[in-house]
């Protein structure tokens, strides 16, 4: 059964300096190592559809999403329509700037069986799969990081 993946960092910067970066959905493609574009048809708000434009590697692929979640400071959150999963910010504001702690959260039907069979077969199974993601949420904070901090 794939797993609820978590990791966060400590940013030396108030929280609507960290959430002007994570709303601005133009700079996806600089804060996060696999989404090369994220659309928000209607805008950037509570409820709105995504067309989001992915590389892994040399592959290419389309995804859509919903804003479920969009609290301005407080915490992002996007449901893909493809696998159920719930990706979500939450920035917590500290002495010295602002905790952002990034979630994957599987849906209680897990994952559709095409794609298990499909990180199966195509990479490397569940374990090296969820090794990856947190890899490249752990690389999406450090970018968010640095961006904020300059």
């Amino acid at each position: 059964m794939p797993n609820n993946l978590e990791a966060s960092i400590d940013i030396a910067a108030a929280p609507d300096k960290v959430w002007a970066i994570l709303a601005d959905l133009n700079r996806i493609a600089e804060i996060t190592p696999t989404t090369l574009k994220m659309i928000a048809l209607g805008g950037v708000r509570d409820g709105a559809f995504t067309v989001n434009v992915n590389k892994v590697g040399w592959k290419v692929y389309p995804t859509t999403s919903r804003i479920v979640t969009f609290e301005p400071n407080t915490s992002f959150a996007f449901r893909m329509n493809e696998n159920r999963t719930v990706w979500r910010y939450d920035l917590e504001p500290t002495a010295t700037g602002t905790k952002v702690v990034q979630t994957r959260t599987v849906d209680a039907k897990g994952l559709p069986g095409w794609l298990r069979g499909a990180i199966k077969v195509g990479m490397g199974g569940e374990q090296k799969f969820e090794a990856d993601l947190v890899a490249g949420m752990e690389e999406t904070l450090r970018r968010i990081k640095a961006a904020a901090e300059r």
